[in-house]
């Protein structure tokens, strides 16, 4: 079951001399507090490129949960994005720790069960590498 957790609001962070202070909003929650580890699965498609464009190598993913109250859920995600602000889904993981992944679209199913939310969730992808060889004995583009 997903429930909503609350914006802590202003986190205030040092400038370095202790004298000088900045503020930054916390990224906005969305906690799952009861239930087994969601479901991740991959996202492949041209449309979710676009939604999910960015310099950065991302893995995208789609989950479905049970919520209380889908409708404020969906609604909390849209005014984070409005206000151009990250929104996370924090689950606990089969090793019962918990971890956090950036949610980029969200849309509401309201079924005789209940409300069932969707979430397409992104995390960066850790598995790239780039490796660049240059041979010298190749005079072919100089």
């Amino acid at each position: 079951m997903v429930y909503l957790t609350e914006n802590y609001g202003n986190i205030a962070l040092s400038g370095g001399t202790g004298s000088n202070r900045s503020s930054q909003p916390m990224t906005e929650k969305i906690t799952i507090i009861e239930g087994p580890t969601p479901e991740f699965q991959e996202v492949n498609g041209l449309w979710i490129q676009g939604v999910a464009e960015s310099p950065g190598q991302y893995d995208t993913y789609f989950i479905e949960l049970r919520a209380f109250d889908g409708s404020s859920l969906v609604d909390r995600c849209s005014s984070a994005w409005e206000k151009n602000e990250p929104i996370v889904l924090e689950y606990r993981t089969e090793t019962g720790l918990t971890d956090e992944i950036s949610i980029i679209a969200a849309h509401l199913e309201e079924t005789d069960e209940g409300d069932v939310i969707q979430l397409w969730v992104r995390q960066p992808r850790e598995d790239v590498e780039f490796e660049l060889k240059f041979d010298d004995n190749d005079d072919e583009y100089f």
